[in-house]
């Protein structure tokens, strides 16, 4: 049976644009493969913190008698055993002052662990995650993409690419919704336009 990882991480509730497409991809994708075995996790609802230096200490062995350190350790590594069960995520990533929402970059920050989704050999850098198959659902206020005036100030898709690409996904896909503060009509045309690319996906 397939796996599909749903990942949310926007503030807005039922007002965000990315999580009414990421939501739409997951249902194309149930009604392509009804067996699809779904994990949700909505990183603004449940958020999980921000690395410190005692994550990393007790990643390294280190003991602590901080419970709620060990709470959080256990929760990295849900997080990493969710990723790694995977076969298809999907993930809803809207941009925040030119980036990924900081509720996304702590998810990020607990599946690139070394040993795990990547190594380093002689070679340099080894991605591990190649066999996945990541779809993001991507929502900007204003227009950046390339040739346009802000184009330099995209750092959501070009991060996502450059961070999945590290892990080794070759098999990653973006939908997007741009320029939905511009005014309700341009959102809209935005927001149907991403639900109409939904429709084109290939099968889970």
């Amino acid at each position: 049976m397939k796996k599909l990882l749903h990942i949310d991480s926007s503030v807005l509730g039922p007002h965000s644009v990315s999580r009414q497409v990421s939501a739409a991809i997951v249902d194309r994708l149930r009604q392509t493969n009804p067996s699809l075995d779904i994990t949700y996790r909505d990183l603004s609802a449940t958020p999980l913190s921000h690395l410190s230096g005692a994550h990393l200490a007790a990643a390294q062995g280190a003991a602590s008698a901080d419970a709620g350190l060990a709470q959080d350790m256990a929760a990295s590594q849900a997080v990493l055993a969710e990723f790694l069960a995977a076969d298809t995520i999907v993930l809803g990533a809207p941009m925040y002052n030119f980036t990924i929402p900081s509720q996304l970059k702590a998810w990020i920050d607990r599946i690139v662990v070394a040993g795990k989704t990547f190594k380093y050999d002689a070679q340099g850098p080894q991605g591990l995650a190649g066999h996945k198959r990541v779809i993001v659902a991507i929502s900007r206020g204003g227009f950046y993409g390339a040739g346009t005036p802000a184009a330099a100030l995209e750092h959501l898709e070009t991060y996502l690419r450059g961070i999945f690409g590290f892990i080794g996904v070759t098999n990653l896909e973006f939908i997007l919704a741009e320029g939905i503060q511009v005014g309700p009509e341009h959102r809209e045309k935005a927001l149907a336009g991403a639900l109409e690319a939904v429709t084109n996906l290939r099968a889970a």
